[in-house]
């Protein structure tokens, strides 16, 4: 079946441009030229990408990337941008985009940062079909599939990416991970530099599941390198 991807794009060349060169790859594109029209867009279909301008009338790409991230289902975004500041691109990060490329965009350059997120998403979903749906410790439970966590007892409401990142770290409890090799693993390629990132998930992760944030009993750092996951209690991966 064919890719769906949502466009949310105002200017009207710029959408015009990228559904023909996506329709041309075979994907199947939905235009949305405001942020209330993107949203709805998002909440009435389901989508395999999502192109999301920053600069919108109304309500603007990173509220909407932040209401996306609420959601059940994860869908990857990609962020378009005229700001090119690293504050920019950080603050894209952090709502919980999967890339972003900023504007003027060099097509080829697009349309390789889509097969790339298409890629990880599908080598995600390989990966853990070839798991036990269950990871379950003395204090942790995480439903994979259902992306449920239960923490001693209590369900955890946790966004995309925090997630993501407690899912690498619970893969493999005991490794040992550079702030730079949680970006490669959990937001992807293209993002160096932004180890700081990772520092604010984890603290924010820290503080849904962790009784003492300051005194961690999950995510442990490792002085001068990076953090590691304890080792679980009782019976690891398991159904």
């Amino acid at each position: 079946m064919a890719k769906h991807i949502l466009v949310v794009e105002d200017d009207l060349d710029i959408g015009r441009l990228l559904n023909m060169h996506l329709t041309d790859l075979a994907y199947a594109v939905d235009i949305a030229r405001t942020g209330k029209d993107g949203l709805q867009s998002v909440r009435s279909k389901i989508y395999d990408l999502i192109i999301l301008d920053v600069m919108l009338p109304g309500i603007d790409g990173l509220e909407i990337c932040r209401q996306i991230r609420s959601l059940s289902t994860y869908t990857p975004i990609l962020m378009l941008t005229a700001k090119s500041s690293e504050l920019d691109r950080v603050l894209g990060l952090e709502v919980g985009a999967d890339d972003y490329v900023t504007k003027p965009f060099s097509v080829r350059e697009l349309l390789a940062r889509i097969k790339a997120l298409f890629r990880r998403s599908e080598a995600f979903s390989d990966k853990t079909q070839d798991l036990q749906k269950i990871i379950r410790g003395d204090r942790l439970y995480i439903d994979i599939e259902k992306r449920k966590v239960v923490v001693r007892g209590d369900p955890v409401d946790l966004t995309a990416k925090e997630f993501d990142l407690l899912l690498q770290f619970a893969l493999h409890p005991g490794r040992v991970y550079t702030r730079s090799q949680l970006l490669d693993a959990v937001w992807g390629y293209g993002h160096d530099g932004y180890e700081h990132t990772v520092n604010s998930h984890i603290n924010r992760l820290r503080s849904k599941i962790e009784k003492d944030s300051a005194n961690p009993e999950f995510i442990l750092t490792v002085w001068g390198v990076g953090y590691k996951f304890c080792e679980l209690g009782t019976s690891g991966l398991g159904n």
